[in-house]
């Protein structure tokens, strides 16, 4: 395993410089909230997410990124997996380029449109329960933005995936703590947040969202629970990054020719 983690944290400080470089080479985009879920999307689609196909020729795990902003980690990934190839992605939220600043399912690998913040888990939910009622294999991944958390359909999806008791659901919160207007306990506080998801009957692990360790382990165990699971995910945003971490103002900013060339250093 160890051999294992130590690829992982390869995979993902690769993954980190092609995020800042397609956001740079853009001059736009969102590279705060898109480094602090990196080693989340490593460890799922490198360990946990079936991406083969069943006899339809449909992929057996879903994913929703709800938190589409994240789009440059996630179209990173999907290249690292093959689905996107690596020359498109300095394309990123270019005119005429498919690989928008939001994940669009015109795009290889990606089931869910998304950007609307608050709705992603309604959909993982109905992909959830329509695999369930047709007795079909596999799980839904959804990632949600601790920002999210704020919006009330979330909850309703929550009470929703309670009722239909949809173990297949596995859901992530990015908790790290900051949105586009600054701390989220001072937006709008969100917390005790696990107590909250408790009191919704539902699994609830809190871990290191930066240990591909403690998210696969995560992962497992969910899979052998009988409800939804929604792991919370403590990370930093701007993660890697010494001047990006921890900082608001990075959530939705370009980094400056002065500061790609620091934060690639950075991440040699």
């Amino acid at each position: 395993m160890e051999k294992e983690i130590k690829n992982l944290e390869k995979i993902s400080k690769d993954i980190r410089k092609k995020v800042i470089e397609m956001i740079y080479m853009a001059g736009s985009g969102h590279p705060g909230g898109s480094l602090s879920c990196v080693d989340i999307l490593v460890s799922l689609y490198n360990e946990c997410i079936n991406i083969n196909l069943d006899k339809y020729g449909r992929r057996i795990d879903k994913f929703v990124l709800s938190k589409g902003h994240a789009a440059p980690a996630y179209y990173a990934v999907l290249s690292q997996k093959g689905f996107i190839p690596e020359v498109d992605l300095l394309t990123l939220r270019k005119y005429n380029s498919y690989l928008e600043g939001h994940p669009s399912n015109k795009i290889n690998g990606v089931d869910v449109s998304s950007g609307s913040l608050g709705q992603g888990l309604s959909v993982a939910c109905g992909m959830a329960l329509a695999k369930k009622i047709s007795k079909e294999e596999g799980f839904v991944y959804c990632l949600l933005g601790d920002g999210e958390m704020q919006e009330g359909q979330v909850w309703e999806a929550l009470m929703s995936a309670n009722k239909y008791q949809l173990s297949n659901l596995i859901v992530f919160i990015d908790f790290n703590k900051l949105q586009i207007d600054g701390e989220v306990k001072d937006v709008m506080p969100i917390e005790p947040l696990k107590e909250k998801i408790e009191a919704f009957k539902l699994n609830v692990i809190e871990i290191n969202g930066h240990s591909h360790k403690e998210i696969i382990d995560a992962v497992n165990s969910a899979k052998e629970q009988d409800r939804s699971t929604v792991i919370i995910c403590n990370t930093i945003k701007g993660k890697g990054i010494s001047f990006m971490e921890n900082e608001a103002k990075w959530h939705g900013k370009a980094p400056n020719d002065e500061e790609y060339k620091l934060a690639m250093e950075e991440l040699k």
